[in-house]
């Protein structure tokens, strides 16, 4: 099932425009975390914008999922 459901996320990649786009705002935010958290000591607005970071990455996956579960095959 996780091969399939790998398979169904590079051919939304490829196909559907809202997955890629997501996709790509995810990853961006995901390196803009990154920096973050290598810092030794983050300002009161670079942890205000680690948490809301982490909001918008959540929602982001959310939607993706809602994307997946659509297209994915019934059973």
């Amino acid at each position: 099932m996780h091969e399939q459901s790998q398979d169904l996320k590079e051919l939304l990649l490829q196909t559907d425009e809202e997955y890629h786009l997501l996709a790509a705002k995810h990853h961006e935010l995901e390196d803009r975390l990154h920096q973050l958290t290598e810092k030794h000591y983050l300002s009161q607005p670079e942890q205000v914008e680690e948490v809301n970071l982490k909001k918008r990455k959540l929602q982001i996956k959310d939607r993706m999922e809602d994307i997946l579960r659509r297209r994915r095959p019934s059973h």
